[in-house]
């Protein structure tokens, strides 16, 4: 009579350097806390983490390359929403968010804030912008940094609940969204608060409302969209932390456990209250049935606005 050991992952791991890899450029979101959390990993157990940039293609070779990678924990990635969203915008994707990947927690989070510019557009209240575009159908028109990113889904989704009519206007990023906005070539943009709030504060730009289901902690003046007039209506701009799929479920565990940890220490915490973030933290089944209302939340958004999808 024998008894076959398994082996302990859990105990073993990690045992070499562990990749992190972001899918954009460097300077992002998805850079920061791919650092900080691999920063705190390498500290705790006593191996490099290193973070590698492969951005380009919508964030799809990147992704790609860790829905290839070995399911051993030492290739993780950091996603932002998109990863939910680029199944319904790319006609021709090579990886799969359900099938190809082992989530291990989510990070943090963040509202978009529905912003105007107020010398093309007088409205101070969600109710009296939904006004002014059932009374001016096709008139407006809203910028964001590119198609299928979350601010011009949020967009859809507003227009879609509203009931009203407006342009969307793609640019090349969200700095030249932002310089048409505030120049009033456009009339208003769903917008990361990173990225809108410096030219709320010095009134170029007037906001009205975020998009979560409650204030933001970051901005508690605010109201919600969804309290300002459309109830119901919530987006946010999220990030997550994957391993390929198949990776074992000790290594999962140990990973899931020490992320969450991670995100509750002070220094983590500021470093991200500062640049607007809400820390979330999950465990692994809660992630993936996240991932799955996501994706399908936003395949009914496509649907309805009849986005075209992109070979």
């Amino acid at each position: 009579m024998f008894t076959v050991q398994q082996p302990a992952l859990s105990q073993a791991y990690p045992s070499k350097p562990i990749h992190i890899i972001d899918a954009f450029a460097p300077g992002g979101i998805t850079e920061l806390l791919a650092r900080l959390i691999g920063q705190k990993l390498s500290e705790s157990w006593g191996q490099p983490v290193l973070v590698e940039a492969k951005p380009g293609a919508g964030a799809n070779i990147g992704i790609d390359a860790v829905a290839k990678a070995a399911p051993d924990g030492y290739t993780l990635i950091v996603v932002p929403g998109l990863f939910t969203t680029n199944i319904s915008l790319y006609n021709k994707l090579s990886w799969d968010p359900v099938r190809d990947f082992a989530p291990l927690s989510l990070l943090a989070r963040t509202p978009v804030i529905l912003v105007i510019n107020p010398s093309v557009l007088n409205v101070g209240s969600v109710k009296e912008l939904i006004a002014y575009a059932k009374t001016n159908p096709g008139k407006l028109n809203f910028a964001s940094g590119g198609t299928g990113a979350t601010p011009h889904l949020a967009g859809e989704l507003f227009k879609a609940m509203a009931g009203i009519d407006m342009t969307h206007v793609p640019y090349k990023g969200t700095a030249p969204a932002m310089t048409d906005l505030v120049a009033g070539q456009v009339h208003l943009s769903f917008s990361s608060p990173l990225t809108a709030m410096p030219y709320v504060k010095n009134a170029k730009l007037r906001a009205l409302a975020t998009s979560g289901a409650q204030r933001s902690a970051t901005l508690p003046e605010l109201p919600t969209i969804a309290e300002a007039g459309l109830p119901g209506y919530e987006v946010i701009s999220w990030f997550g932390m994957l391993a390929p799929a198949r990776t074992p479920s000790p290594i999962v565990s140990k990973l899931s456990g020490e992320i969450v940890k991670t995100l509750q220490l002070a220094d983590v915490r500021e470093r991200c209250t500062n640049v607007g973030l809400e820390i979330i933290g999950s465990t692994p089944e809660q992630m993936a049935a996240f991932v799955k209302e996501d994706i399908a939340k936003w395949a009914k958004v496509f649907e309805d606005a009849k986005i075209p999808g992109v070979d």
